[in-house]
């Protein structure tokens, strides 16, 4: 009796057992697909995603002004659209450039790839025309600061895709102001002139005191420091931002 009650037990256990979901789950794939068949399938879905992230990396670095894509305008969003002269007034400020990515010596993050992937799978498209907006040495040379990537929609308008990095200095603004124009960099020049006259000690040239004495060392002040910026703008082939903001040249 005892026997046949251990025997009812296990039986009972055996039917009840506990229920293991993947075994189940993998039961229902075998049933539909080999597992080299399904080896097979995910091989082409890797190698089709590879050949996908090639074709994207050879249209960054090959961009060459193309001037549209084909986006469907019901899956834009607008505040990703940017026209070329809004674009062109925030290099201007940064003195940022503005180019094709061909130029772009930088590495792209994956997640600009996987960007571009979406929106080509979304717009059902493939984009070309890539520009970046990213500071001059970005475009020379690998570094931190933020890239902006943009797609050409049309007519001078602009779609961002993908920013990535750190954002640039609060003060950079500040930083290049003076090479915004000309007048920006007179100004700076007077006032190094004036900071530098200021620190002359009285008697240092002459024995002579006075404001004419005075406004001639400024003025030999003013013209050493306007005289090393020029030979520094010539020698470095540096211009002013408004002059660079969508160049290619290495020495803008």
């Amino acid at each position: 009796m005892a026997n046949f009650e251990t025997i009812a037990k296990k039986e009972i256990a055996m039917l009840l057992k506990r229920t293991n979901v993947e075994e189940k789950l993998r039961a229902y794939r075998n049933k539909i697909v080999s597992e080299e068949d399904l080896l097979n399938q995910v091989y082409a879905v890797l190698k089709a995603d590879d050949e996908h992230e090639d074709r994207i990396s050879g249209a960054l670095s090959e961009s060459r002004g193309y001037l549209e894509n084909n986006f469907d305008p019901n899956y834009l969003e607008t505040a990703n659209i940017y026209h070329i002269s809004q674009i062109k007034k925030i290099c201007i400020d940064y003195r940022l450039r503005f180019l094709d990515t061909r130029y772009f010596k930088g590495k792209y993050p994956q997640s600009a790839i996987s960007k571009i992937k979406s929106l080509e799978k979304l717009h059902n498209t493939q984009l070309k025309g890539f520009k970046i907006v990213a500071p001059s040495k970005l475009f020379k040379l690998e570094n931190a600061d933020d890239p902006l990537l943009f797609a050409p929609i049309g007519n001078n308008y602009y779609y961002l895709i993908h920013k990535w990095g750190n954002d640039l200095h609060p003060l950079r603004k500040l930083q290049v102001l003076p090479f915004k124009n000309l007048g920006n960099l007179t100004m700076l020049l007077l006032l190094i002139s004036w900071v530098l006259t200021e620190m002359v000690p009285n008697g240092l040239f002459t024995n002579q005191t006075g404001a004419s004495f005075y406004w001639i060392i400024y003025l030999f002040m003013f013209k050493t420091v306007a005289s090393i910026a020029l030979f520094y703008g010539f020698a470095l082939g540096k211009n002013f931002n408004h002059a660079i903001w969508n160049s290619k040249y290495f020495n803008a």
